[in-house]
């Protein structure tokens, strides 16, 4: 068994709160590590929080603005030569693109080749795997996520998330929700097979636990619609139905639903309620409008009708709920599209992935330091690469 199969067979083989212990001992058996930490990225994605348990627990690390952090930003191997002479690496900890956080290693001087890098990055891809298998039985890698307490709301919130980016050949997908401690209402959820990629974008009414309520209803009903086959407009009617049922038009929440055909880039739409999209293609921000229709659960057997829309290879599609777009400055002043249009252009050189926390920064400091947010902001990206091959 060569060092990289026992790295993996230790992996795979750990009991789930101690994939951290098994991955240093067989890094400091096989590779001569001196040292090794898991660092998992918090809510926020502002800093970088160590998993290791007392007495050893480190510093959080910025995602901005340290080594650890560069590493993860750019979702690649990064060496920084000690003045003591050791090396110390930090690959990135990912998941088909959802990117967990980082594995720090601490070698020897002169250790810490190429190839020695590349095997370590490789192992690194082993424990994000394995990390996200043990989050079913162990809490461990979810509190050391958080940098300070969640309310229950924002608990149910990530719960019902299907990660933060993801990757495929034919697209790049980002996505955030603000402020991250306490989202009240505010979602997205996607879904993918070998040739469909179905995208939800929703605004959920109201504050705190009812709010988080509402949208667990009503991404359920649509994930139930959607497993069982059906087609976007009916998946629209059914959520309609299951909402308006428990609430009886009380409450009610607004989604932009997308199927997009991976092999074409065609698109049927549903756009029920108020999330925004805008598309920049070949360097121009526009904001891209459909047929509005009600919201989930406003009325009793409301019927859907889906629309068409294509993207092209190289478009970039950022989607925002209305707490980015009427979020005011503290003199009055709405947030507004020329301002969002102007973040989407200085943002257009990052990955999908790191796109949603930029603009979102842009509008914390429009919003001002002082003042506490008032409702939920989501931003997502969506960069369309096309089929490999299509012509």
């Amino acid at each position: 068994m060569n060092r990289f199969e026992a790295a993996e067979r230790a992996l795979r083989t750990a009991a789930p709160h101690e994939l951290l212990d098994a991955v240093h001992a067989v890094l400091t058996e096989r590779y001569d590590a001196e040292a090794v930490e898991l660092f998992m990225a918090d809510y926020g994605l502002t800093v970088l929080q160590p998993v290791s348990v007392l007495p050893h627990t480190l510093e959080p690390v910025p995602v901005h603005g340290s080594p650890v952090g560069r590493a993860f930003a750019s979702q690649a191997p990064y060496c920084e030569e000690g003045r003591d002479g050791r090396t110390y690496a930090h690959l990135p900890v990912s998941v088909r693109g959802d990117r967990l956080g980082v594995l720090s290693v601490t070698l020897p001087g002169g250790l810490a080749t190429h190839e020695l890098v590349s095997e370590l990055a490789e192992v690194a891809d082993v424990l994000g795997h394995e990390v996200i298998v043990a989050e079913r039985d162990t809490d461990l890698y979810l509190q050391a996520r958080r940098k300070e307490r969640l309310t229950l709301a924002a608990e149910m919130q990530w719960q019902l998330l299907p990660g933060r980016s993801c990757s495929r050949a034919e697209y790049d997908l980002g996505a955030q929700l603000e402020p991250a401690y306490a989202i009240f209402g505010d979602n997205f959820d996607w879904s993918a097979t070998a040739d469909h990629l179905v995208l939800y974008v929703t605004n959920g009414m109201g504050e705190g636990i009812e709010a988080s309520l509402l949208t667990n209803l009503a991404i359920n009903a649509l994930r139930n619609a959607r497993r069982a086959d059906i087609p976007i407009a009916d998946q629209a009617a059914l959520a309609d139905q299951a909402v308006y049922a428990h609430y009886r038009g009380r409450c009610y929440l607004s989604v932009l639903m997308f199927d997009f055909d991976l092999a074409t880039g065609r698109a049927t739409v549903v756009d029920a309620g108020s999330p925004q999209l805008l598309r920049l293609r070949s360097g121009t921000v526009e904001r891209v409008t459909f047929d509005a229709q009600l919201p989930l659960g406003m009325f009793e057997e409301t019927d859907y009708v889906a629309q068409d829309f294509a993207v092209e290879p190289g478009d970039r599609l950022v989607f925002v709920s209305d707490g980015v777009h009427a979020v005011a400055s503290p003199k009055g002043e709405a947030y507004g599209e020329s301002a969002l249009v102007r973040a989407i252009q200085s943002t257009r050189l990052l990955p999908a992935a790191d796109v949603p926390r930029a603009i979102l920064t842009e509008l914390n400091r429009h919003r001002g330091t002082a003042a506490l947010p008032d409702d939920d902001a989501l931003v997502v990206c969506l960069d369309w690469r096309g089929r490999p091959g299509r012509t």
